[in-house]
């Protein structure tokens, strides 16, 4: 079994507050894009689920969400998993804040949910992904999404008109928690226009969208690299971008763009000091 596990993007992210359970609710207008890893699932001879990936420095066991998420797959189903080779080609960068992992674990469990011939609807399925990650729901269904609570509460939005996306990671990870813990000791001062974003959408108003992204967590990252990102999408705004900002925790920075000729221009420009750029297109969602 062959399967595309699209990367995400976050057109809006805004932290609501502190949870009970020590989590955060958000508020997130999520959209998936071409940029995919690829993965394989075979039936193993071995004794328990393998995870094989190009990037050798990721975990190969039950630590990896592809695995995980297989687990809590049959759980769901009230039956003991089979042991599993789960083979990812990965193509969207690490630690990216891109839901890389995410995604894959999302594949994982359509994937299976097909070859046990459909025992759960989308939602349903969805909902498995809950136990897996925060972000794997929303990877379950793609496309354009509102996400609340801590990203499990999705709302299909309008389909975001079609468009070019340059994609920007810099040299750098960024700790998620340590960014959560940044925002829990400041008081923001800004925060996405969310509901402007939806009504845009509803219209298909894209420069209407892209004027409206933003990321909270772009005002607590540390100084230095505030700067790069910043750099990264003043660069994208130069070169045509309706409008640039950061995903997720980060680092990667994007712009959207409705020439081709500007987005390759914006590619080239970047590539020069980094290595993780990509020209993309936005993706629909996998089920409609």
């Amino acid at each position: 079994m062959e399967l595309l596990a699209h990367a995400k993007l976050n057109l809006t992210l805004d932290v609501l507050g502190c949870r009970p359970d020590g989590y955060h609710d958000l508020r997130m207008v999520m959209q998936s894009i071409t940029l995919a890893d690829n993965l394989t699932i075979h039936p193993s001879q071995g004794e328990r689920t393998q995870v094989r990936c190009n990037f050798s420095f990721l975990p190969n066991g039950d630590q990896n969400l592809a695995a995980k998420a297989a687990r809590c797959f049959y759980q769901a189903l009230g039956r003991s998993a089979p042991p599993l080779d789960i083979r990812i080609q990965k193509r969207i960068p690490v630690c990216a804040g891109m839901a890389g992992g995410s995604t894959d674990a999302a594949a994982v469990l359509r994937g299976l949910n097909q070859q046990e011939g459909l025992p759960f609807s989308p939602a349903q399925l969805a909902q498995v992904g809950e136990a897996v990650g925060a972000d794997v729901p929303y990877c379950v269904l793609g496309g354009t999404a509102l996400a609340e609570g801590r990203g499990e509460l999705l709302t299909p939005l309008p389909t975001l008109p079609k468009c070019f996306v340059v994609v920007c990671k810099p040299d750098f990870s960024i700790s998620t928690p340590e960014l959560f813990g940044r925002v829990d000791s400041v008081k923001l001062h800004h925060h996405p226009d969310t509901s402007g974003m939806l009504a845009a959408l509803q219209q298909g108003d894209l420069p209407g969208v892209a004027r409206r992204m933003y990321n909270v967590f772009e005002d607590v990252l540390p100084a230095r690299q505030a700067v790069q990102v910043t750099e990264i999408k003043q660069t994208l705004i130069h070169f045509g971008a309706l409008g640039a900002t950061m995903s997720g925790t980060g680092p990667t920075a994007f712009g959207l763009f409705t020439q081709r000729s500007d987005a390759e221009a914006a590619r080239a420009a970047l590539a020069v000091d980094y290595s993780d750029v990509l020209l993309v297109q936005t993706a629909d969602p996998i089920w409609t």
